[in-house]
Formats: C-alpha cells, structure tokens, sequence
C-alpha cells in the first residue's frame, strides 16, 4: 500500500510539473514508463443500435445541406422507431419531411431529388411495404446511371427495418436482402452492431449510388460498445467489406444482421467444447466481401451460412456458389452447411414463429454436422 501511494503521489507531481502545449503530457508518459504504469485506452460507450442511427442522420445532415430524411412520421412523430428522435426540431420542415401512406408516391419524389441532385434518404416503415415502391427502388434508382450511360446520378437510400420482427406475421416479417442483393446497380448493406449503422449509414449517405439499408427492428434498442473511433463524425464503415467478430480455426459461421449475434452465441457455447468458430459479419449483401470468406474457409476447412430469410436463392446459396466456383472450394473438408428461415410464410403463433427463425440451437446443430461430431 505504501509503495502504490508513493507512486500515486509522484504521479500527481508530474502532472502538476508538466508543460503546457502540445508536449504537456511528456513528463508524465515518461515518469509512468520507468515505473512500469500504462494508460488503458479510452473505455468504449455503450450506444443502442437506434441512437447510433440517429447519431449519423444527424452528422450528415448538419455535413451536407443535400441531405434530407423522407418518410411516414419520420419528422412531428420523430419517426416509428424513434431513429429520426430530435431532427425535425433541429432541421425544420424543408430537411424533415412527413410523408403520405404512399410508398410508391414518396420513393419517387425521392428518386427525381437525388437525380436532381440532392441526397435524400428515404424511410420506409418496414421494407415489407417497399414492394409498393419496388418499381421506383430498381426500375427508376438502381437502373438509371447504366441506361443513361453514367450521366444520371441516383445518390439515394433506402432505409428500415427488415425481416422478422416479433408477433406481426407473413405480410410483415420477411427479409428482402436476396431480393435486392440480386439486382445490378443497387449496392446492399446490412448491419449488424451499433458501428455497422453508423459506419454504414454515413457512407451510404456519401455514396454516389443507390444504397439499400437492411436494418433489424429487434436490435434498435440493443446496446453494443462503440469504440472511440466510432464517435468520430468522420468514421465511416466501408461499403463492400465484411469483419471477423470472432477468430476461430475449425469453422467459419457467416451471417447478417441479427443472426451474427447467434452466431456469436453459439460459438461461445462451442469454444467450451473445444471448437473454435470464426464469426463473419458480412455487413455488405452487394457487392459481397467473398474474399474474406474464402480466405477463412482456406484457413478453417468449414464454412456454415445463417441468415434469418427463405432458403431459396438466399444469401448463403450465393455465397456457397461463390466458394463452390472459387479457390477456397479445394480447402473444404466437408460440404458447406446452410442455415436459413423455414421456407414457408411467417406464422402469427410465438411458438410456431420460433421455430421458423434460425436459433443458436440451430447454429450449433449445423456446425457439429460440418464437423461430422
């Protein structure tokens, strides 16, 4: 005890002795390294998945005066989700705009705006509905700079929450990334923490196409820790480029959305059986980081998809057909494993609900048949 309080004291000496300026905390930096002390770096903050949304509409718009939110109670209500909380009264009526229950009407006012010149980003409640505006998303948005021959700019995106949500059925629970992943000229993000939204969002915002963003009703009000990096106003997730959560040598689990969290889970609960799982966020649906998937199959010899949509033609097909049509193909040790939702439509019943969703159950079922144990 008396020796931690000695060094606190010349601790609390250097820092009253130290310089001002840019050198100021040079003699405490020294004064700690010769007494073997280290700074820790600076703690992460937990932000929940809706304020870090909130944080880049906010740092974009004060950024850019082109930006503008369009949407159904996104502006008076600040929004169904609360993502667009505070903006209306910050911004006011011209960069907040309240929308009719017109889907197709108000996805393209937001489609002429961006070819106009402007950057809009257009809510829509829940992706399920953006079937009515389906035609403006890939006829009008995605199509225009290749039919134009790149003279006609679409900087737009297209926002919500996407897949399954809890208790609100068919017509509101399906996952729509295969559906626009599988469309040129759209570029598909899919995010997963509270980095992956903000990171993400903002440089859709900037991005000079027209972006799709798959957001999870269920994970807004989840906190994750966001680093000090991740506060910046300047931090940005690059489009196209998935993360290793989790390294691992026995198997690569790769996922989406709120289904990396599973596989996050199940591979906590496989580790303790002594298999080590290497978690893959994708974040990206289009175009899709293959590469970081192949050289992780390379290295773990299994590869395990989980995504929360249909089985057919879904994200995990086309990423085994990537891996099946690639190098990485002659490192398989065994065939690719697809974790999916049930292909049938969305049940109402918890129960039924459940078990149409993949769960960790599920996820660890499926690496165990990879491994053959």
């Amino acid at each position: 005890m008396a020796a931690a309080a000695a060094a606190l004291r010349h601790l609390a000496l250097g820092a009253r002795l130290a310089p001002h300026g840019r050198n100021a905390g040079a003699p405490l930096q020294r004064l700690q390294q010769r007494r073997g002390l280290r700074l820790s770096a600076p703690a992460a903050i937990q932000v929940t998945v809706r304020d870090a949304l909130n944080q880049a509409l906010d740092e974009e718009l004060e950024r850019d005066e082109r930006v503008f939110l369009l949407g159904e109670e996104v502006a008076q209500y600040d929004g169904a989700y609360k993502i667009s909380r505070g903006l209306w009264k910050k911004y006011g009526d011209k960069r907040i705009i309240d929308t009719p229950i017109s889907e197709m009407g108000f996805a393209g006012i937001a489609v002429g705006a961006a070819m106009a010149g402007l950057r809009p980003v257009c809510e829509f409640m829940t992706f399920n509905f953006s079937m009515q505006a389906i035609d403006q998303v890939i006829n009008s948005a995605a199509k225009s700079c290749y039919m134009s021959a790149g003279s006609i700019s679409v900087p737009i995106v297209f926002r919500g929450p996407n897949g399954a949500a809890a208790g609100v059925a068919a017509q509101h629970s399906q996952c729509f990334a295969a559906w626009y992943g599988h469309c040129p000229g759209l570029k598909v993000v899919s995010p997963w923490s509270s980095e992956d939204a903000k990171g993400l969002l903002k440089a859709s915002i900037r991005d000079d196409n027209p972006v799709v963003m798959l957001e999870s009703e269920l994970l807004y009000g989840v906190p994750f820790e966001m680093s000090e990096q991740a506060q910046s106003k300047d931090f940005v997730v690059p489009i196209g480029k998935a993360k290793i959560e989790r390294q691992g040598t026995h198997v690569t689990l790769v996922a989406h959305s709120r289904p990396v969290g599973h596989c996050m889970e199940a591979a906590t609960v496989l580790s303790k059986e002594g298999v080590e799982c290497e978690v893959i966020n994708l974040r990206t649906i289009r175009p899709m980081d293959i590469e970081t998937v192949e050289a992780s199959v390379v290295k773990t010899n299994h590869l395990v998809t989980v995504e929360g949509g249909w089985p057919q033609f879904g994200v995990g097909a086309e990423i085994c057909a990537r891996i099946m049509e690639g190098p990485a193909f002659n490192y398989l040790d065994a065939p690719a494993v697809r974790v999916t939702g049930a292909d049938v439509p969305m049940p109402y019943a918890k129960i039924l609900e459940d078990n149409s969703l993949p769960q960790v159950k599920d996820i660890v079922f499926a690496v165990k048949k990879a491994l053959n144990i």
